[in-house]
């Protein structure tokens, strides 16, 4: 499997390498670092492409960010298009579906880019699809604007037009160990303690396990003594689980996207098991979880998440966004997803203003430059080259309680409840 993705990888780059149209390598901009601008901009629109998984295992998710796109766009509209040197233009987004698919996400970024002539790109959702599809807009030097792919390895190649909104999965990771920390050193867990480690065989799942491996090692509280990884959209996980049985360690920790954490977690119940403290990493809180493995089932998960309406309290962007979602969506409330897509085309708009210009390279370097205030934890938006112009935003760390809320516990300054350590629901 891992050998299929590096050859699935290199014939992403090949593809895009050998285009007739000739796009210049990762360390030049086509065209002297000019783009022609895309047929609509001159018609007064600037045209912007985008892939999303609305079909095939991510296709929930994928949704969600779709959601957060439209509310983007949608807004720029009502304000009559975004101000480029002086006067307003319209912003039309290009939107197709990868079907979850590695190969389509970077084929489908080759034809936005090639044949429909967008001016930009705002990425797809999943590490695997956004480390793909990152590859063409680097070899077509477009910028590339992704809030759902985190993983490190996606910004450690030395690209300079891909830029990202998650803050990498090892600060998740890193987030939960932290609170769990504080949980310990109260004395409400064993010191040391024994830890199961299940990943999700990709970058963000690398991640995660670093994350957890690096504080255990740092702190020497903690022994890992399940460390194993899983392939995407699996359907059985009960051999993992049994060795996880047999551990009868204290802390069950999982790296896993949304259909994974189901999946697991209804066969985790099912098999009779109970931690002192369980995560999923960033899943946990979420509500088709909830309603797909009964309520009383994700009783005291911990998440962290890279954005929670919560924040609505104490950040004005915060609060805004949760407004006009709420406003466009029958009072329903955003989940980190939403957020992150919204956030993820207002980064790109806003560059573009600050710029004066579609040119591409003009907004590649108000993208490097950018610092501006935000819904993300933190209240602060920039991409840092000391981190490959990946956001390292902080993490908000929530926990589902009984009555069906999944308050932010960590950190302390945005926190609004306490964390319940251990896990009450299991036996004594």
């Amino acid at each position: 499997m891992r050998t299929s993705r590096v050859c699935l990888l290199f014939f992403v780059v090949l593809m895009a390498a050998c285009k007739k149209s000739g796009p210049a390598p990762a360390d030049s901009a086509p065209s002297g670092g000019t783009a022609a601008p895309a047929a609509g901009d001159s018609a007064g629109a600037i045209r912007i492409g985008a892939t999303l998984p609305l079909t095939g295992a991510e296709s929930r998710i994928g949704g969600f960010y779709k959601e957060g796109y439209d509310l983007a766009f949608a807004e720029a509209a009502q304000n009559g298009g975004i101000e480029v040197g002086g006067k307003k233009m319209k912003v039309e987004l290009t939107l197709l579906d990868d079907t979850s698919t590695q190969a389509t996400a970077a084929s489908l970024a080759d034809r936005l880019i090639n044949s429909d002539k967008v001016s930009f790109l705002l990425g797809t959702y999943a590490t695997n699809l956004v480390e793909a599809q990152s590859v063409v807009a680097e070899q077509n030097g477009i910028p590339y604007v992704n809030g759902g792919g985190a993983a490190t390895a996606i910004y450690k190649r030395g690209y300079k037009w891909v830029f990202g909104l998650l803050a990498p999965v090892e600060l998740l990771a890193e987030s939960i160990m932290k609170w769990v920390d504080t949980q310990q050193q109260a004395g409400k867990l064993p010191k040391p303690a024994t830890i199961a480690l299940l990943w999700e065989n990709t970058s963000h799942g690398k991640d995660f396990r670093k994350g957890v491996t690096d504080f255990a090692t740092k702190t020497k509280n903690y022994t890992v003594v399940v460390d194993e990884s899983f392939e995407l959209s699996g359907k059985d996980f009960s051999a993992l689980l049994g060795k996880v049985k047999a551990a009868n360690a204290d802390l069950f920790l999982a790296d896993a996207h949304l259909p994974d954490y189901i999946t697991m977690q209804r066969q985790y119940v099912t098999a009779g098991l109970c931690h002192k403290i369980q995560s999923y990493g960033a899943r946990g809180s979420e509500k088709q979880a909830a309603e797909a493995l009964g309520k009383k089932n994700v009783e005291y998960v911990l998440s962290a998440v890279w954005w929670s309406s919560q924040l609505a309290g104490k950040n004005p962007e915060a609060k805004k966004f949760v407004e006009l979602f709420k406003s466009k969506n029958g009072g329903r409330s955003p989940e980190w997803y939403q957020a992150l897509g919204y956030e993820t085309a207002r980064a790109l708009f806003t560059a573009i203003s600050q710029a004066g210009s579609t040119d591409r390279e003009a907004v590649r370097a108000k993208l490097a430059s950018l610092k501006i205030p935000s819904l993300l934890p933190g209240g602060e938006l920039s991409f840092p080259a000391e981190f490959g112009q990946q956001v390292h935003a902080p993490f908000v760390v929530q926990q589902n309680l009984p009555d069906g809320s999944a308050p932010v516990i960590a950190p302390p300054e945005v926190a609004l409840g306490q964390g319940i350590a251990p896990n009450p629901g299991c036996a004594k």
